[in-house]
């Protein structure tokens, strides 16, 4: 495996037409230190970190020293920020370093968060900060474990140097790694620019590096980037996830989970639960997810108009509804441990869903303990009663469900090891993450970063020693928020 110096880079997006970027070197960070490396992001570039001296390393994470064969560029792309179009955004704070394959054939962008200011920073500092940095870098592969598509973090190194954002805090930078940093924005901003050339060609570049299938056929192009948004916003519906920001610029257009910032795991089951104390209308509010995602799929599709007849638009538009009815309902299933698909399937889930809420019920822990619910009334765990402000509250719901798993013929042992394999005992609640990010700000302690990493890498395996970090929020994070600038 080779040091980080001898990456195959094939920089792609810099031989598209120079008005899609600015080239741009990153801005040194002063005094830099390692604060956290993935080993098995490394492990997808080939990267061998060991072939490098520790210093060193730390120097080309940051960008303090440039990548032999990289070309640092900044993306240009517009986007509808909380519904509002915004019509000059850009990387203000951030690089592609570059493109690098692996031996397998992969290519993985090289995305460097915090590397100075650039013609689209908007007066803006362009740097990050360490508390935002750690929050993206375990939220990577926290849903990286929960099987979700992601971007994934290969390093955090930080800084002394003060950053102002509602406090003063140290800078940071954070590495990561995504087949393709291109949002449902890119195309908005060259369609805004009534540039029709650059968005075919923004177009014929994404389809022939990631969609190679669909070569000359935007409209089943622009379907599969429905469908997979739409399978995206299934994930993260079944494990309570909430992005918090998703601005059209915040939209991957090969459908990974893209910029971390007022993210959260529902703690307390509230569907309209508003993550991001900046979203003060609740527009990206836990349950406007689904519906955020096909608005902004309609703004991609209003950019690609120069390409594609209505009747196709119309067409590919009209897969998101079906195919996240049918992607929810197979993990709401999965979930349950129901092995068939039958008409009731939403009136019981729905039912769950009602009790869970009245009873301000924790969203993991509730699935987490009805895993080990079986047949018989007296295998009614009482870590299931535990979770609930009047116990015996789900007796009628469970009723029906074990009428459901009887007519299924399920048998226990089989149908809890399957639940047991989705429903995570472990999730990146912001108290965990809190923690971690006190530890590293303030002693310089790193080590609860790299517990957590490890933790999240497989959430459904419950492990003895780290029963702390399945519990509700203890009473100091009751009151955590979290904004745009997390």
């Amino acid at each position: 495996m080779p040091p980080i110096t001898d990456l195959a880079f094939d920089n792609s997006y810099a031989r598209l037409p120079a008005e899609l970027y600015q080239t741009i070197d990153p801005v040194p960070l002063p005094d830099p230190y390692l604060v956290a490396f993935n080993p098995e992001a490394a492990g997808l570039l080939d990267l061998d970190p060991s072939a490098q001296q520790p210093g060193e390393l730390v120097e080309y994470l940051c960008g303090n020293r440039g990548l032999p064969g990289a070309q640092p560029i900044a993306m240009l792309y517009a986007g509808h920020q909380f519904g509002v179009w915004v019509p000059q955004l850009g990387d203000g704070r951030a690089l592609l370093l570059g493109e690098v394959r692996n031996a397998r054939g992969d290519k993985w962008d090289l995305h460097l968060k915090g590397g100075g200011p650039t013609r689209f920073a908007r007066g803006g500092d362009g740097r990050a900060v360490l508390r935002s940095a750690i929050r993206e870098y375990l939220a990577c592969e926290a849903l990286r474990g929960l099987g979700i598509p992601t971007t994934r973090a290969l390093a955090v190194v930080g800084s002394d140097l003060s950053v102002r954002r509602e406090g003063v805090e140290t800078a940071a930078t954070l590495l990561r790694l995504s087949p393709s940093h291109v949002r449902f924005g890119t195309f908005e901003a060259l369609a805004a620019r009534g540039r029709p050339d650059l968005v075919k060609a923004l177009a014929d570049y994404v389809i022939e590096h990631h969609f190679p299938q669909y070569r000359g056929r935007y409209g089943e192009w622009l379907r599969e980037v429905v469908v997979r948004t739409a399978r995206l916003m299934a994930d993260w519906q079944a494990v309570g996830f909430a992005h918090g920001v998703m601005n059209t610029d915040n939209m991957s257009i090969v459908g990974v989970t893209l910029d971390y910032g007022p993210f959260c795991f529902l703690d307390e089951f509230d569907p309209g639960h508003i993550g991001n104390h900046s979203d003060h209308e609740g527009r990206y509010a836990f349950d406007q997810q689904p519906a955020v995602a096909l608005w902004n799929l309609e703004r991609l599709a209003e950019a690609l108009t120069s390409l594609l007849p209505s009747r196709e638009i119309d067409d590919a538009l009209g897969a998101y509804a079906s195919t996240f009815e049918e992607s929810m309902g197979r993990r709401v299933r999965a979930k349950l441990g129901l092995a068939e698909r039958r008409g009731d399937d939403a009136e019981l889930a729905r039912d769950l869903f009602q009790v869970m809420r009245r009873q301000r019920a924790d969203y993991t822990r509730v699935f987490r303990a009805l895993t080990w619910v079986g047949f018989s009334e007296a295998a009614d765990s009482e870590a299931l009663n535990g979770e609930l402000t009047e116990p015996g509250a789900l007796n009628p719901w469970l009723a029906r469900y074990r009428a459901r798993l009887a007519a299924e013929q399920s048998v226990d042992a089989d149908r809890q090891a399957r639940m047991a394999r989705v429903n995570p005992v472990y999730v990146l609640r912001n108290w965990i993450a809190e923690r971690a990010i006190r530890l590293a700000v303030e002693e310089r302690d790193f080590s609860e970063v790299e517990r957590v990493r490890l933790l999240l890498r497989y959430p459904c395996t419950e492990t003895a020693a780290e029963q702390q970090l399945a519990q509700r929020p203890p009473a100091w994070a009751r009151d955590l928020v979290v904004s745009c600038s997390s």
